[in-house]
């Protein structure tokens, strides 16, 4: 399996996890990911915080951290694991509260994102920031298409573009 979720301290309300770890799936085959095994883990803020203290040196929670297996001394064996993605649901609920959306719609940016770090991607500048905020996005709004839409839209093919008049 090219997805393996886990929930620490859940269920989650508004986090049903077929659905999380549909939406994974559909972000990891969107990125056309192959064989690559990706671990998600939806926990707390007092576990991503000690993670990002341990890691990072960073001490406060965040809301995702991504840990690369294709990165570093050891990165080319076993390239099949591509990494993990952690995301706080605690963060996620109250980001979702700010910005007016569901926790499920938070959580899937989050994991987008984090995907998008272990593929290499970052934000460093206001150009690779723009680019990476519009392909989360991207990835988004194919996991929130409902799975009937999905399927159809996948069997029907790519669209074809009108001929301009």
């Amino acid at each position: 399996m090219p997805v393996q979720l886990s929930i620490e301290a859940g269920p989650h309300d508004g986090l049903a996890r077929r659905e999380v770890a549909r939406r994974a799936r559909v972000l990891f085959d969107a990125l056309d990911l192959g064989e690559a095994e990706l671990s998600v883990v939806l926990t707390t803020d007092a576990r991503i915080h000690a993670l990002n203290r341990d890691y990072r040196s960073v001490d406060r929670p965040t809301d995702v951290l991504a840990f690369a297996m294709r990165e570093g001394e050891l990165g080319d064996v076993g390239s099949e694991l591509l990494g993990d993605v952690v995301v706080s649901v605690e963060t996620a609920r109250r980001q979702a509260a700010r910005a007016g959306h569901e926790v499920l719609h938070e959580v899937t940016v989050l994991l987008a994102h984090g995907l998008l770090h272990l593929l290499g991607w970052d934000h460093e500048t206001a150009a690779k920031d723009r680019r990476m905020r519009a392909e989360t996005a991207r990835l988004v709004a194919l996991a929130a298409e409902p799975p009937r839409e999905l399927a159809r839209a996948r069997a029907a093919g790519p669209r074809q573009k009108k001929a301009p008049r």
